[in-house]
């Protein structure tokens, strides 16, 4: 007779236990940020289509440049460390020489004493030379004190041929470095040559290509992206370097250019991350290889997101699956989606 109520309840119990079940397991999901979808850039018209084409093959080059020159720079800092080695180890080789010699011509003194005034240096004899008990034992603490020095001298001179070996050993391994630095800094700084012309042989092709390009293509070039997201980024200083790049939207990309009015990819991200007191490495690569790595799913307004592999290229994520960059040569400083070349994101900190 009770069986229909009781149904009733229980039915409506398992509901709402599915309904609270639902709710627990979808809020996550439901409040989780989105990963940033990764898109192909427009590519234009035929003509703006190949000249981004060559200015992207452009800027790998710049950033090979760029790093070639790092490499360089330090380089040139192992040569002159290795060379200032190589003088403290002479200098320190010329003191352990002239101690040596100090100590040698006090070894040879004592080594050339057997006899003083016709008595042999050592107990036996003092003891029959001597005319008395208290002559004896004035005698033995002479030759004590004789010994004494002499263990002192051969120590001396063992410990300065030691240092003198050691600062030779020193010097050749010093000199060694130098030459491999200097060898590998001359390579270095004939392969910055060569790179140079091959960037400017493709700036040229880049120039030429320029003039085949609409208006409509130029407006494009020009245009900085839209409206940046307001998402705040969650540290001070990563604020602060997002404010920064987004402040030059609409400034000039130029090869090699660290700002303040152009810039090429590396140089905004150094440039932004500067005012932010954070010092960036100066080529893409190195700024992605900078800081902490970071998933795709935990990016964050001021991380460093890379393209391409190896990297020649470099933004920083403010937000909505948006990064602001300075994309390419013709091009200017803009926000743009999150480029499907995607290659990785770090995380600057101080």
């Amino acid at each position: 007779m009770h069986s229909h109520p009781v149904k009733r309840v229980v039915s409506g119990a398992l509901a709402a236990a599915a309904v609270i079940a639902v709710i627990t397991v979808a809020d996550p999901v439901a409040t989780a940020a989105p990963i940033p979808v990764l898109q192909a850039p427009p590519t234009g018209s035929e003509a703006l289509a190949k000249y981004r084409d060559l200015a992207a093959q452009a800027e790998k080059l710049n950033e090979d440049l760029l790093k070639a020159q790092d490499d360089l720079k330090a380089k040139q800092g192992e040569l002159d460390q290795a060379t200032n080695d190589v003088n403290a180890a002479k200098a320190a080789g010329a003191e352990a020489a002239d101690a040596k010699q100090k100590y040698q011509s006090q070894v040879d003194k004592f080594a050339g004493a057997s006899f003083t005034s016709g008595v042999q240096l050592n107990k036996l004899s003092a003891l029959l030379a001597g005319t008395s008990t208290q002559d004896f034992l004035d005698r033995s603490s002479a030759l004590e004190v004789i010994a004494t020095e002499k263990n002192g001298a051969m120590d001396n001179l063992s410990g300065a041929a030691e240092k003198a070996r050691t600062a030779e050993k020193t010097a050749t391994d010093a000199a060694k470095k130098a030459t491999d630095a200097r060898d590998a800094a001359a390579k270095l700084a004939s392969d910055i040559e060569g790179k140079k012309k091959n960037l400017q042989t493709q700036i040229d092709q880049i120039e030429a290509q320029s003039k085949t390009l609409s208006t409509a293509d130029k407006a494009a070039q020009k245009d900085t992206g839209g409206k940046a997201p307001t998402v705040k980024a969650a540290t001070g200083a990563a604020q602060t370097a997002v404010n920064a790049a987004l402040s030059k939207l609409g400034s000039a990309y130029v090869w090699g250019a660290t700002g303040p009015s152009t810039f090429d990819c590396s140089g905004l991200m150094q440039w932004a991350y500067k005012q932010a007191g954070i010092s960036l490495p100066r080529n893409s690569a190195a700024q992605a290889g900078f800081g902490t790595p970071v998933s795709r799913d935990q990016l964050q307004p001021g991380d460093l997101v890379a393209y391409y592999s190896p990297v020649s290229h470099i933004g920083m994520y403010i937000g909505d699956g948006k990064m602001v960059h300075a994309p390419t040569s013709g091009d200017v400083v803009k926000i743009s989606p999150l480029m499907s070349e995607y290659a990785g994101a770090t995380r600057p900190t101080a």
